[in-house]
C-alpha cells in the first residue's frame, strides 16, 4: 500500500480528482482557514480540496517541511497568489486503510487568509453544481 502522503503528494502533482476521490474516506471532515465550521463528506471535501489545487497549487507552490507520525501528518507549503507570498500548513490524519479521514488548512499572514478567501469563493462559484452555490 502507498503511504498516505505519498499518495497525497501524487494527487498534488497529477491534480488528478479520481485519485483524490479513493484517497478520502467516505466520512472524511475538511476544516478550511476561512470557512467556520467543519465540512462533513467525501463530496465537500474533494470540492474544497480540487477549488484549493487551483487556487494555491501555482508554479510557486512547493512543500518546505514535513512531519509524519504514525496516522497523521503535517506539511508546511509556501506558494504566491498575485504576489503576495502564502505560509500555511495542511493537517492530515489518516486511517487504518490509508484514506485520509481529517484534513485542516491553516494560512497565514491576515492578507493571505483573504485573498484565499476571496479565490476560494471565485473557484467554488465555478466548480459548484448547479443550483448548489
Amino acid at each position: 500500500m502507498t503511504h498516505p502522503i505519498d499518495a497525497w503528494h501524487a494527487v498534488v502533482t497529477s491534480r488528478d480528482m479520481a485519485r483524490l476521490e479513493a484517497l478520502l474516506a467516505d466520512d472524511v471532515v475538511f476544516h478550511s482557514p476561512v470557512v467556520h465550521t467543519p465540512q462533513r463528506g467525501k463530496a465537500i471535501t474533494t470540492l474544497y480540496l480540487a477549488g484549493a489545487m487551483q487556487v494555491l497549487n501555482t508554479p510557486h507552490f512547493r512543500y518546505e517541511r514535513e512531519i509524519v507520525g504514525e496516522r497523521d501528518a503535517l506539511l508546511e507549503f509556501v506558494t504566491e497568489i498575485d504576489g503576495l507570498t502564502i505560509n500555511g500548513v495542511d493537517l492530515i490524519r489518516w486511517n487504518e486503510a490509508g484514506q485520509i479521514i481529517d484534513f485542516k488548512v491553516m494560512v497565514r499572514p491576515l492578507k493571505a487568509v483573504n485573498a484565499v478567501h476571496q479565490k476560494m469563493g471565485e473557484m467554488l462559484q465555478r466548480l459548484a453544481p448547479a443550483g448548489k452555490s
